[in-house]
């Protein structure tokens, strides 16, 4: 697999393979406007993984000056278990780590059931039990579907 930076031009590959994974919430922010105005803001730190050319893998990386974030570390489900998931959270430490940032964070949604021993074992991360996450949507912001069964349209949550 060959890492590089992700840009605004993947987002399309992007986003049928985080709809082909079960356990990614996609939100109106994962939009084509809401992907460029990520990546611009965290410039160089997301990820893309390719293998003959074909998007496999994607890692949203930023940080707020003092904490790095990690989203949508997505790996196609033929892909994985190859180290692909790994490489890139590799990469975009080393990336947040050149930017002084030494700290941190993923959220997993409870229902990414792929995701939990992923994480579990990634030497280095633990799962906190000390904090409770609250989150807030402005708007009329929903869900939107996802999943391979996922017509491609966009569609709000009821």
């Amino acid at each position: 697999m060959i890492i590089r930076t992700l840009i605004p031009a993947d987002h399309s590959a992007a986003l049928d393979l985080w709809r082909s994974c079960p356990g990614i919430q996609l939100r109106a922010e994962d939009g084509y406007a809401g992907l460029c105005a990520y990546l611009q803001r965290n410039p160089g730190l997301s990820l893309a993984g390719e293998v003959d050319g074909v998007l496999v893998a994607t890692l949203l990386a930023g940080h707020d000056g003092r904490r790095g974030y990690l989203q949508h570390l997505v790996v196609a489900p033929a892909m994985r278990r190859h180290g692909y998931a790994r490489r890139l959270l590799d990469e975009a430490a080393r990336r947040l780590h050149e930017q002084g940032i030494g700290k941190a964070h993923v959220f997993v949604l409870r229902d990414a059931v792929d995701a939990m021993p992923f994480w579990g074992s990634q030497p280095g991360w633990q799962q906190r039990d000390d904090i409770q996450v609250y989150s807030t949507l402005s708007g009329d912001e929903g869900v939107v579907s996802v999943g391979a069964g996922s017509s491609g349209a966009w569609e709000r949550a009821k």
